[in-house]
């Protein structure tokens, strides 16, 4: 079973920075593609950010480009989401995902718990 755990949602200020991590087996961390979804208050679940098994290609929608980084620590099995200058059209409720399908905004069927953003003005 692929157990997804994720952490380092918080409060943020307009301009600051936020760090989330995805923890997941050695094993589930070398099979599936991962990456970060989102989902706003009144809005749709949205796709973030991908990435490939090597860590190489990372994919993003276009309104986090050049803000957000996401990132694989082998060592640690773990899924990063490092967020910079974030702004309020941040806030959400961002979700860990694996089995996505890469350079895509397809979700696989594996997600985490969500872990809540919010950004102040």
């Amino acid at each position: 079973q692929v157990h997804l755990v994720e952490s380092g949602g918080g409060l943020a200020q307009a301009g600051g920075s936020l760090r989330l991590s995805c923890a997941t087996s050695r094993r589930t961390f070398s099979t599936y593609n991962m990456g970060w979804f989102r989902q706003a208050p009144g809005k749709e679940r949205e796709f973030v950010a991908s990435i490939t098994l090597d860590g190489r290609s990372p994919y993003y929608i276009d309104s986090v480009k050049g803000r957000f980084t996401i990132s694989r620590d082998d060592a640690k099995n773990t899924l990063i989401l490092q967020m910079d200058r974030l702004k309020p059209e941040d806030t959400a409720v961002y979700y860990c995902n694996a089995g996505l399908i890469l350079r895509t905004t397809v979700a696989g069927i594996y997600w985490g718990q969500g872990t809540q953003v919010t950004v102040s003005s």
